[in-house]
């Protein structure tokens, strides 16, 4: 109830602090459709600051509960919605675009309009997928998928190094920006397909609640208690790609809510219980998302930090400080 209360009053916090503060008040009735008493308030708030707040919601929680299912599904707490490689793939496609433009002047060219990076993402994110399926397909071992995510990661990051080498300083920056994430220049249009690929994901991850109190004592546990865990697999790695590749197709590669959520909540509310941790992994974090996301928009100020970076610089801190609180069990 507190993180749902705290979701609620950060949301209108960070429509109503940026570069131009508007009171709460304006910003609740902008909300409800009273409008606010200026038309530039209004104006901000509906085609600026509500877009980027619903996206740090649904990026908060679609990246947490990855997090989650990748921890229990490899019990690893050092698991995250990256390790399948989901990420990697989208990178090294944009970065083939983007870098590779000067290379293959086609290439750039093709995927010049303002859906082709988010094409180009989504196109990478797809390929590696098939590719994790059909590992997890063949392979029996689950920590072999871990390790084979970990090579396409690799691989990729060979690449996109190597076209690096060969780009010039424009397309460096260019593509550094877009590695840097960002939650800002989505239209409507964009956040439906984003919060409807995110859904879906969460939707299929929902039916695997039950199954992962089982899996965290093991696969042989699992399957003693009837659970087809092959299936049960199958389901939360298809789960975790639709959220994970759509989440990077339109914000970029975001770090650390994905690794750093599932623990916060695991520290604060003691318990291994995935019908408590799933539900508070969602909220907890759409609340830090939220909270990053204000401080990128630094109330007073015209410039935007980067939201990668933002993650990282508060989040750190805070799991360190958890961990030093906890007496016992840091990863329990």
């Amino acid at each position: 109830m507190l993180l749902g209360i705290s979701l609620v009053a950060l949301f209108l916090v960070n429509i109503s602090l940026g570069s131009v503060s508007i009171p709460l008040k304006e910003v609740f009735n902008s909300l409800i459709g009273k409008g606010a008493s200026k038309s530039a308030w209004e104006y901000i708030i509906i085609n600026y600051r509500l877009p980027k707040a619903l996206t740090a919601i649904i990026v908060g929680i679609g990246l947490s509960i990855s997090g989650l299912l990748m921890q229990t599904l490899f019990r690893n707490p050092l698991a995250g919605p990256s390790v399948l490689g989901l990420s990697s793939g989208a990178s090294l496609m944009v970065a083939i675009v983007i870098l590779g433009a000067g290379i293959v002047p086609a290439v750039g060219t093709f995927f010049s309009s303002s859906y082709g990076l988010v094409l180009a993402s989504t196109f990478g994110s797809l390929l590696v997928l098939l590719a994790v399926l059909l590992v997890a397909q063949r392979l029996k071992d689950t920590m072999a998928i871990l390790i084979v995510g970990l090579m396409f990661g690799s691989f990729a990051g060979a690449i996109v190094g190597v076209l690096s080498y060969f780009s010039n300083a424009e397309q460096l920056q260019k593509y550094t920006f877009w590695a840097l994430g960002s939650l800002g220049n989505l239209s409507w249009e964009n956040i439906s397909i984003l919060w409807g690929a995110s859904l879906l994901g969460l939707a299929i991850a929902v039916t695997c609640i039950k199954p992962l109190n089982a899996m965290l004592l093991g696969e042989r546990y699992a399957k003693s208690l009837g659970i087809n865990f092959s299936q049960t697999r199958f389901i939360i790695i298809l789960a975790t790609s639709i959220i994970t590749g759509c989440i990077t197709a339109f914000t970029g590669p975001i770090s650390f809510i994905g690794i750093a959520v599932p623990h916060i909540v695991k520290l604060l509310f003691k318990t291994s219980s995935h019908l408590v941790l799933f539900w508070a992994t969602l909220l907890a974090g759409a609340a830090i998302m939220l909270i990053c996301d204000t401080v990128t928009q630094w109330p007073g100020s015209s410039f935007v930090l980067p939201i990668n970076g933002i993650t990282s610089i508060i989040g750190a801190p805070i799991v360190i400080w958890l961990l030093f609180r906890k007496k016992k069990g840091v990863f329990s």
